[in-house]
This record gives C-alpha cells, sequence and structure tokens, in this order.
C-alpha cells in the first residue's frame, strides 16, 4: 500500500509517495495552469510507472492520497474569480468597501498617489434587505424572504455566478442567513451560494464579510476544479477519499472544503512548517525557519519550540482572510522569478515570474525574460544535463541571450549579471526572513535554517551567510518540501464561537454550552468522513484582550470543561502571554473574552523514514565530476557529488555540488557538509 501526497505549485506539480518501507520516491511533472488536474495525474502516472504499474493498479493500492493546491490563492491575487453577488442586512452594503476607513489598510494611509480599494464586488452587486438581529442575538426585524427573492432575481439576471449571504450578528443567531440561503439556492439554478456563518461565524462585521465574498469569489473556480479532479481519479481507479491540505494546517476531505472554498487559500504552503518540525524533531532543533522556494515564490516560517504558529490576521493581496491559517509569510521570490531594470536603473528580481508557461528561458519553451533559473545555470550551480535527472535538458544559450537583457543595460558581462541576479535575490530573500524573525524580537543565530522547494537548496547556505545563521538543514526531499510536510498532517477542523463578555459577568455555563455545540459539529463530521469518536482530540482556546485595546491575544483552556477554577488559570495565563508578546501586562485591569474556540483533529497512523546505510566520513566514491562554478567573482573547479550515491556519515567542505534529481545542494566555501542517516544535508559553518 502507497501514502500519497501531491502539491500544486505554480511552475511544477510535486509527487511524494511514502511505501510500506518507509522509502520515499519523489516525482515531479509541469503544472498545467488551464487545467491543474492534468499535471496533477501527470505526475501519479510517473510514480506508477517508476513502480511498473498501470495508473489504475498503482491508485488502487494507494489507501491515502492528500492534495495541496495554490489554486484558490492564485484565483484571489489574479483577480480571475467568479462574478460574485452580495445580500446584505439593511444599511450595511458598503462594509467590504469602507473596511476599517482607510484608503489603503495595508499601504500608507498618507500616500495620495495610492488608488483606493477596488472590492471584489461592485456596489452595484451589493444588494439590501429587510432584517435585523441584535448582538444578543434577539430578532428585532423579521427576514422579509420577498426582498431576498427580489436581490436573487436581480443578481441572477445580471449574470451572477456566485452569492455571498452576510448578516449583521448571524455569528450569534444565524436563523435569518440560513432562511436566505436557502431561498437564494432554490431561485439560483446551482449556483454558487454561500453565507458567513458557514464560513466565519465569529464577531467583527468586516473580517466577516470579507472572508465570506472571498469565498463567494474563489467557491465556483474550486468547485469546478475539484469535481473535474475528483471524477479523473474515480475514472483512473481511486475509489477512496481525496483529502485536501487547508491553510489550517489540517486536512479535510472535498466536500467540506468545496462549499467552504477560502480554507483551501495557502492550502499547499501551509504544509511545510509541519515538515520542517518533523525535520527539526529528527536533528535536534525546536527553533527553526522554515523556507520553501520553489518555481514561483518564498514561503518563511518561524518555529518556536516545536510549535507551528497560526493566526487570524491574514490578508492576501488587498483582501483580508480571517480564518485560521498557518503564519507564513510569502513573497515573490523563486527559481521563475524574473530580473528587470527598474525606472531609476537598478536591478530588480521578482515578483513576476515565468511561471510554467513558459518558463525560464533556459527551458528553451520560448522564454525571453532572464530568470533567478537562467542566473543559476550561467554560474553552474544547476546542472544543464541533469535538470530533474535529466528529464530536461536545460539551453545555456537561450540563458546567455535572456541574460543580455540586463547585462548590456548594467554594463556587466552576462556572467556578472548572473552574480548580481543571484546575490540580489539571496538579499531580499534574508530581508523576509528577517520580517518574521529579527523584527519581531527574535536572533535568528538562535535558529536553524530549514529549506526546502526545487530552488531553495541552491541559495540556501548564501542565505544563511548573509543572516548569520551557523546551521542548515537540506532533507532529500527538499524539491517535495511541502508535499513532504503533509504526511506529518492531522485530519481535522477549526471552530470558533463569538460571545464577548468581561470576565467579571461571564455566564461559565454558556462557554460550556457553545464548546458542547463545538463539538458535537466536529464529531458529526468526523463520523461522516468513517473517523471514531474516541480518536478524536480537542484542543481549547480562548481569544481575550484588555478592556479598551482593540486586538487580542489567543490563550489555551487546559480543562476540557470551563469552571470557575479554570477562569482564574485562563485569566493567569493571559497576563502572562501578554507580557510574553509585548513586554508588559496590566493585571488590574478588566479582561474581556471575544471569541472561544476549537481544534478538532485524529491523528493519521504514523509513518517512519528507513535509515540509509552508514559509511565513513570519505564522500570520494560519490564523486561524480567536476564543473567551473562562479564564486564571489572567480571561476572555481567544483566537485560535484551525486546524491543518490552519499550515504550516512559522508562529509566535505565547500566549495561542491550535491546533484539530486529534483534538485541541486550548493556548498559555498564557508559551509561544511554532513549527510546524516535520514539522507538530511546538514550544512555548518566553518570558522575562519
Amino acid at each position: 500500500m502507497y501514502r500519497v501526497c501531491v502539491d500544486v505549485g505554480g511552475t511544477f506539480t510535486d509527487g511524494l509517495v511514502l511505501d510500506e518501507m518507509g522509502e520515499l520516491r519523489q516525482f515531479k511533472s509541469a503544472t498545467t495552469p488551464q487545467d491543474p488536474s492534468l499535471g496533477f495525474l501527470a505526475c501519479l502516472e510517473k510514480a506508477a510507472g517508476y513502480y511498473h504499474r498501470s495508473l489504475a493498479s498503482f491508485l488502487a493500492d494507494v489507501d491515502l492520497l492528500i492534495h495541496g493546491t495554490t489554486l484558490a490563492t492564485n484565483t484571489l491575487i489574479n483577480e480571475n474569480g467568479a462574478k460574485t453577488g452580495l445580500i446584505t442586512t439593511e444599511g450595511f452594503r458598503d462594509i467590504i468597501e469602507i473596511r476599517r476607513g482607510y484608503k489603503n489598510i495595508r499601504a500608507s494611509m498618507y500616500n495620495v498617489f495610492v488608488p483606493p480599494y477596488k472590492p471584489l464586488v461592485p456596489r452595484r452587486h451589493r444588494l439590501e434587505v429587510r432584517e435585523r438581529v441584535l448582538d444578543s442575538g434577539e430578532r428585532l426585524t423579521a427576514l422579509i424572504e420577498e426582498d431576498v427573492r427580489a436581490a436573487t432575481s436581480k443578481l441572477k439576471e445580471a449574470g451572477m455566478e456566485s452569492l455571498a449571504i452576510c448578516f449583521l450578528h448571524s455569528y450569534v443567531n444565524p436563523e435569518h442567513e440560513r432562511r436566505a440561503a436557502g431561498i437564494a439556492r432554490t431561485l439560483f439554478d446551482g449556483g454558487y451560494v454561500t453565507s458567513s456563518h458557514e464560513i466565519l461565524p465569529v464577531w467583527r462585521e468586516f473580517e466577516r464579510f470579507s472572508t465570506t465574498v472571498v469565498s463567494a469569489y474563489v467557491g465556483p473556480v474550486v468547485e469546478r476544479y475539484l469535481r473535474a479532479l475528483v471524477n479523473r481519479l474515480q475514472e483512473s481507479g481511486f475509489k477512496k477519499n481525496l483529502l485536501l491540505m487547508l491553510s489550517s494546517g489540517l486536512v479535510e476531505t472535498v466536500e467540506h472544503c468545496s462549499p467552504r472554498a477560502v480554507l483551501l487559500i495557502g492550502s499547499g504552503p501551509a504544509a511545510a512548517p509541519a515538515g520542517a518540525a518533523y525535520l527539526g524533531r529528527s536533528v535536534g532543533h525546536q527553533n527553526l525557519l522554515s523556507i520553501d522556494m520553489g518555481g514561483t515564490s518564498l514561503d518563511v516560517c518561524l518555529i518556536r519550540n516545536g510549535e507551528i504558529p497560526t493566526s487570524t490576521e491574514n490578508w492576501v493581496g488587498e483582501e483580508r482572510v480571517a480564518t485560521k491559517m498557518v503564519d507564513i509569510h510569502s513573497a515573490g521570490a523563486g527559481g521563475g522569478s524574473i530580473a528587470w531594470i527598474d525606472s531609476l536603473g537598478l536591478l530588480r528580481v521578482g515578483p513576476h515570474s515565468a511561471g510554467a508557461e513558459p518558463g525560464p528561458a533556459c527551458y528553451a519553451k520560448g522564454g525571453k525574460d532572464p530568470t533567478v533559473t537562467d542566473a543559476d545555470l550561467l554560474l553552474g550551480y544547476v546542472p544543464a544535463d541533469y535538470f530533474l535527472g535529466g528529464e530536461i535538458e536545460l539551453s545555456s544559450q537561450s540563458a546567455e541571450e535572456a541574460m543580455k537583457k540586463v547585462a548590456e543595460p548594467l554594463g556587466m558581462t552576462t556572467t556578472q549579471a548572473a552574480q548580481a541576479i543571484f546575490t540580489a535575490v539571496n538579499s531580499f530573500m534574508a530581508d523576509q526572513i528577517t520580517e518574521v524573525s529579527t523584527k519581531r524580537g527574535y536572533d535568528v543565530r538562535d535558529f536553524a535554517l530549514v529549506v526546502g522547494g526545487g530552488a531553495g537548496p541552491v541559495h540556501a547556505a548564501a542565505i544563511a551567510d548573509l543572516l548569520g545563521i551557523p546551521s542548515v538543514v537540506i532533507p532529500s526531499v527538499a524539491a517535495t518540501y511541502s508535499a513532504f510536510g503533509m504526511f506529518a498532517m492531522d485530519v481535522g477542523r477549526n471552530y470558533a464561537r463569538s460571545y464577548i463578555c468581561g470576565a467579571k459577568n461571564i455566564d461559565i455555563e454558556k462557554v460550556n454550552r457553545l464548546y458542547r455545540e463545538m463539538e458535537a459539529e466536529a464529531l458529526e463530521g468526523f463520523r461522516f468522513s468513517g473517523i471514531a469518536a474516541e480518536q478524536v482530540i480537542f484542543s481549547r482556546t480562548a481569544e481575550m484582550r484588555y478592556g479598551g485595546q482593540f486586538h487580542e491575544v489567543e490563550v489555551e483552556l487546559s480543562g476540557a470543561t470551563f469552571t470557575a477554577g479554570e477562569l482564574e488559570t485562563t485569566l493567569a495565563e493571559f497576563h502572562k502571554q501578554h507580557e510574553k508578546l509585548y513586554t508588559f501586562n496590566m493585571p488590574w485591569k478588566s479582561v474581556e473574552f471575544l471569541t472561544f474556540r476549537l481544534r478538532a483533529s485524529a491523528a493519521r497512523a504514523p509513518f517512519h523514514l528507513r535509515q540509509i546505510d552508514p559509511a565513513g566520513p570519505d564522500s570520494a566514491v560519490a564523486l561524480k565530476r567536476h564543473r567551473p562554478c562562479w564564486f564571489e567573482g572567480h571561476e572555481v573547479d567544483t566537485p560535484v557529488y551525486d546524491g543518490s550515491r552519499l550515504r550516512a556519515g559522508c562529509r566535505f567542505e565547500g566549495p561542491a555540488i550535491i546533484e539530486e534529481v529534483t534538485t541541486t545542494v550548493l556548498v559555498p566555501r564557508s559551509f561544511r557538509c554532513t549527510v546524516d542517516q535520514w539522507k538530511n544535508y546538514l550544512l555548518t559553518r566553518v570558522e575562519e
């Protein structure tokens, strides 16, 4: 039997297969942007071919198939989602445009040159209906159902493909939203309809409305893709449930995700930190900086004490997404990032990418712009004859021609331009790491850098050198880093209920009732997925703040039942957490509870990787050839090692190159490389 994880990225689709012996095999195919399911199946066909099986025979023996996808994220960023309409409470149609009152929340509010925010739903497609529920849940004005019918019919006639229904205070009492959604689904003839109490039943209208609109905007695209993928898998012989990677760091069924497409934003990258935490435990590091550099983007996550951070303070482009997500910082830096000259005559790299089509110039598929991969090739770091194990032959001539686009305006040779691109993208990525570490009060020298992505191992040591990070961990499965992280994910969901009250007058029984409701909902969902109640683990937290504060702190609740004693313990923990985060606390001030959260998960069967055979420190047996590479402006005849022949205990000094089938590891002069028993490449700074 096999376990398979497939991550569809912007450039490549990564597949990782774990067999019963604990052996991992990596497979890559080009992502097919027009229909990502084709690249998905092409990756599975490669895996089946490796095991000398037909695709149907191979899939019949797959007992776990997990999928991570950037489709929802890309749909939102590229603004090619569905035509969406909004039905809301009378007087509140402009919530998603007013937002927090700033012209542009994420840019300077004083910059008059920043264009105004353009909402996903134009004002003419935001319609109001008469209804009103108070913050207590009491109904003030009954829902006028004829208003809902009229609004739905008008939006349908306007060509809307999707509807978002967002009513005031529906997080307390969703009765009106539920009825309106039922009417809309009846009249909308199979159109995509979603409501805020199904997506984010928590306090704060802007966050709830925005997140629901985002889900409606990307929903039809995601639903069509998932339907096509499931059908193709079933036709190919896969009969079990496809599981999807959620942005929260959990996995769920297609049936749960299709009507809640916003949960898939950040789907693929959310798995990488779990892979980093797993690897960190194996090599004895708990404080980690995880970076995943693929063909299109860079994803960075800071992990302390082995705990993967999550957040609800998320923005995707200019859209607020308030669901719980793994706290990842993303930027446009990958192997396909395009180098260009700005209006000041300065070299810039990214954020635009050559993607899968046409790809970097060296792919010889029509790309004419110089990219990071082209620079790596011209510097000798990436092999022209062994890219993807020789599956793709890179063209140095095409890379040279493209490099002239930046070399000639800068008065450089193509090699000098390639070095400038290499340095520029490394400096940019180092700055992104600083954003999540140094600027938050952490010393990067206390962390190990865990590196993944097809392009990551080429740049890892250079980034560590810039930041002074002493240790770098590069797994042999670096090229399928996010797919590897999916093996460590639990099945589960996050639930939330807002109950805004002061600590002094909190209704303890109401808190317990909210948790019982969430637990019952979770158990019903697990029952549908075939998971027994005794396998489910509940984790409870509460969002709290001092009276008068705007932001809140999430505090863990230790007991299975909320009691007066638990209340005192929670308040003490809140003061402690506040001081830890902000260097001060105010135990004399009143404390408010805002939202109670439940994480329900069920651990899958553990997996254990096979250890590789040990060997002595001599790595000469794996020496493959020498290749001229450029380091600090000088050409160096550099030893190239065959990664498949390196064994546990092998050790060598840089400069050196390790060629794996799916990636290349660059070891600069200032680092030493050691291979451990799990086939991780451990790069350690050499003190001069």
